[in-house]
């Protein structure tokens, strides 16, 4: 068992992460010495932790380069958890790709690179940065609203985005989306998330307002999300955490939204208390 662990965060976050308190409880309980700190502090000897593990440094997105070149410094002294290279594959959300290569459903999705044609969904859509965290530079727009969204797809392209665009499921409104939650690749539980995002604006905040609630998950839902975190553990291992977004498309099946394998909100207080200890035992054996 570890003795020690770096709870990653970022000034921004600070008594931001819900998760936070009855885990660090927990670890110290366990005999586990926690030092929350900011990812970005200077002068800090990495190498005296066991373990850093990356929990609320939501403001990488938008200091990237400065954020992998510190993850690629720690990586040489400590365990990054979850490990550099499944940060790396899970920053850019064209690992959507790849997951609908493997025959799991995912939201229905369109890339749009820089200099490329745009093409809109019928409808309402979503457009979202590939790169991003918590529904920042992510914005709804309606059928009628093309020129204003071409607007926010060229302010994205301008940084070097790719852009994503998916239409805005009917689903999403009335059922919301439910992030199931995994622990060394193996499921612990589930929660229902409504999130709002602005209409033709984006989120200034570290994330987009939300109302959660608890979920048991059913089979299906269980057999996708599943799915998913089996192709992470196939390629790097078995992840640490992670989260699975699901929502449910037109053809009212449950599919992909995303996959939180970064900095994800675990949703803890929305579960039992042994799903606490489960992420602990994880982090510390």
């Amino acid at each position: 068992m570890i003795k020690n662990l770096a709870w990653v965060t970022t000034r921004a976050a600070h008594g931001r992460d819900e998760d936070e308190p009855a885990l660090v409880d927990a670890l110290e309980s366990a005999g586990c010495k926690v030092d929350i700190v900011d990812w970005d502090i200077r002068n800090i000897n990495w190498s005296q932790f066991a373990r850093v593990v990356l929990r609320s440094s939501w403001d990488y997105p938008e200091r990237l380069t400065e954020f992998l070149t510190w993850l690629d410094h720690v990586a040489t002294v400590s365990h990054v958890v979850n490990s550099s290279a499944i940060v790396r594959w899970n920053l850019d959300k064209n690992y959507l790709s790849e997951l609908a290569e493997a025959n799991i459903s995912i939201t229905p999705t369109v890339f749009v690179q820089p200099n490329s044609a745009v093409i809109f969904p019928d409808g309402e859509f979503v457009v979202k940065p590939a790169v991003g965290a918590g529904s920042r530079d992510a914005a709804s727009y309606s059928g009628d609203q093309h020129e204003i969204a071409n607007i926010h797809i060229a302010r994205l392209h301008a940084i070097g985005q790719t852009v994503l665009i998916q239409p805005l499921l009917k689903s999403v409104a009335q059922d919301g989306e439910w992030p199931l939650v995994f622990f060394d690749g193996k499921f612990s539980h589930a929660a229902n998330k409504r999130v709002t995002l602005p209409r033709a604006g984006t989120v200034d905040d570290l994330f987009a307002a939300e109302t959660n609630t608890a979920h048991i998950a059913t089979a299906p839902q269980i057999k996708v999300a599943q799915a998913a975190i089996d192709l992470v553990s196939n390629k790097f291992g078995p992840p640490t955490y992670g989260r699975v977004d699901l929502v449910r498309d037109d053809q009212d099946n449950f599919c992909v939204l995303e996959l939180e394998l970064i900095e994800p909100s675990l949703f803890l207080c929305y579960a039992d208390a042994k799903c606490t200890q489960s992420f602990v035992e994880a982090l510390i054996q």
